[in-house]
């Protein structure tokens, strides 16, 4: 049986979301050393994308197969009662036998929260990122009006060498400002490595003067990274959810 799931997890302490050889402290190490304990064989788990060491999702989506009786909730009521307590399982349900959480996505939504303020966020500090130097929320949003649509988006890849092409299309950059808490919510088909986390640095020189909005047209023709801003911590940035057509699920 092929099954669909939405999790969220806190990812300040694992060392990102693929299995790696030298640790089993990852997102999807953990799910499948659960599932393949429950199973009693190999399970291997696809995620609809690869967050990085420290980045944090509130609705991951994966798909698994395995053959246990148990029905699609006491699955996910056993994966909450034996995951960490940083870790949870929103939902399980049956899916088609193709579906697949990576291949079948058509649209993700990512959140980087930025804590604007000399003093920093105590109790939030794992869940924001600090920039301490007032920044320009107006001059940002300027700047992210030329971000938008269909575009060739290797300048803001960390990648060195492209196997597949680096064109995407973001179909929404929203920055709202609650006091010190400034949200920046991302929409698209899909996002390159650290794709976010150069956007959002890239808005926050804009915010700080050091670049202006208009100088981003020229970064995108660029091609080039080192065209494009900072690379932001991963602690602000949270993946938000994840689509797909109807009947691919």
């Amino acid at each position: 049986m092929n099954y669909k799931a939405v999790i969220q997890y806190e990812g300040t302490r694992y060392r990102g979301w693929q299995v790696q050889g030298n640790t089993e402290n990852t997102i999807q190490g953990k799910l499948e050393a659960l599932l393949s304990r429950m199973e009693g064989t190999k399970v291997e788990v696809q995620g609809s994308g690869r967050t990085d060491a420290g980045v944090h999702a509130a609705g991951q989506v994966i798909s698994f197969r395995c053959g246990s009786d148990k029905s699609a909730p006491d699955i996910r009521d056993y994966m909450n009662r034996y995951l960490p307590e940083d870790m949870a399982v929103l939902s399980v349900e049956e899916a088609s036998p193709r579906f697949h959480a990576r291949l079948h996505a058509i649209r993700k939504t990512y959140r980087y929260q930025i804590w604007n303020d000399p003093v920093i966020n105590v109790f939030e500090r794992r869940f924001l990122t600090q920039v301490e130097e007032p920044l320009d929320v107006e001059a940002m949003r300027k700047a992210a009006e030329y971000l938008l649509g269909t575009h060739d988006y290797r300048a803001f890849c960390s990648l060195k060498r492209f196997k597949k092409s680096t064109v995407r299309t973001v179909e929404e950059i929203r920055i709202s400002q609650e006091g010190a808490r400034i949200e920046i919510t991302y929409t698209g088909s899909g996002f390159l490595y650290h794709m976010v986390r150069i956007l959002t640095g890239t808005l926050v020189e804009t915010g700080l003067g050091i670049r202006s909005p208009e100088s981003i047209k020229k970064v995108l023709e660029s091609k080039d990274r080192a065209y494009a801003g900072r690379l932001m911590p991963p602690e602000g940035l949270m993946l938000m959810e994840v689509e797909y057509k109807n009947g691919q699920d």
